[in-house]
């Protein structure tokens, strides 16, 4: 199956999950593979593609999407927390940009109810782009390239909503398929081995599962990040980005409360949680076990989970973005 960007996401899963997945084995795992991608209107796509890669959307024609979303470093940028115009820091690390179509909400807080929301966030954020769209069409208005490319992709050519609709088109086209977990679940008992296999098995049996499960491996639930223990206490220095959810909400119930990650290319996007405190994944999965589940690992336990983990890299227009241990 391909899937279609026209058509409602969870209408593809369902059609996948029934087409491609046989009775024992959608009952046996709670994780569905990333099905493929069909592109119906690709001029909308690479004007989105264009325009995420565009440093006149910002202020001073600084940076771009891209500069903290790099397709060479698993949708994100390597930082703590990203860099904006005139090099200010930002306050939360940068999520990456594959896969995100697949979240039920986005920004790490859920602000964002999806993809043409969260669109808005970053050109407007003085300490990200500072710019506004006003600003970026009346530029891209003198540019006979957009104006043309624009009314070649959409009927009423350059608009705000179309500059808007474009970045979505292309971030929506940034799945990542085929990672040798996914080929695993479709019957390929080879693609990962022995260790692998045990650490998804300890994944699910240690209760990771619970929260990371679905398409994306994550992404489609709020949870509390430390349930058996405080982790923002034993940190230190508590930020008001720490309190996620209750930024929006302003209710005691949703402070450190966060929207899962999905855990796809996760071996690509360290450093880890919304504080990009830990550089190592397996650091990253100790400090889960610890405040998320209550568990002391058993030896060599996180270890196996990591090694699962880095089964769910997928590829990008083709090509694995692990390289050659894919």
């Amino acid at each position: 199956m391909k899937l279609n960007l026209n058509k409602p996401f969870i209408f593809l899963v369902i059609t996948f999950i029934s087409t491609h997945l046989s009775a024992e084995t959608l009952l046996n795992q709670p994780i569905v593979p990333i099905p493929e991608i069909e592109i119906i209107n690709p001029q909308q796509v690479e004007l989105g593609q264009l325009l995420f890669n565009e440093v006149r959307l910002s202020e001073g024609a600084q940076l771009s999407c891209a500069s903290c979303h790099s397709m060479s470093m698993g949708g994100a940028d390597a930082q703590i927390v990203s860099t904006g115009v005139n090099r200010q820091k930002g306050n939360i690390n940068s999520p990456s940009v594959f896969n995100s179509s697949l979240n039920f909400r986005q920004f790490w807080d859920g602000r964002a109810r999806d993809l043409m929301e969260q669109v808005d966030g970053p050109i407007a954020n003085p300490k990200e782009m500072n710019f506004s769209w006003e600003q970026a069409i009346a530029i891209l208005k003198k540019d006979p390239f957009y104006i043309n490319s624009f009314e070649q992709a959409y009927s009423d050519g350059l608009t705000i909503l179309n500059m808007r609709k474009a970045i979505v088109s292309f971030e929506q086209s940034l799945l990542t398929p085929n990672s040798r977990f996914d080929r695993f679940l479709k019957g390929n008992k080879t693609a990962i081995s022995e260790n692998e296999l045990e650490g998804y098995k300890l994944f699910k049996q240690y209760g990771c599962i619970s929260c990371h499960q679905g398409v994306a491996v994550g992404g489609n639930l709020y949870q509390k990040f430390g349930i058996f223990g405080n982790y923002f206490k034993d940190r230190g220095h508590i930020t008001e980005a720490d309190y996620g959810k209750f930024n929006v909400t302003k209710k005691e119930k949703d402070r450190f409360v966060f929207k899962v990650p999905g855990l796809r290319n996760i071996e690509l996007t360290a450093p880890y949680f919304h504080d990009g405190s830990q550089q190592s994944l397996l650091d990253a999965v100790n400090i889960m076990m610890k405040y998320q589940l209550g568990r002391i690992p058993k030896e060599n336990t996180s270890e196996l989970i990591v090694a699962f983990l880095k089964t769910l890299t997928g590829e990008y227009q083709g090509i694995s973005l692990g390289g050659k241990n894919q």
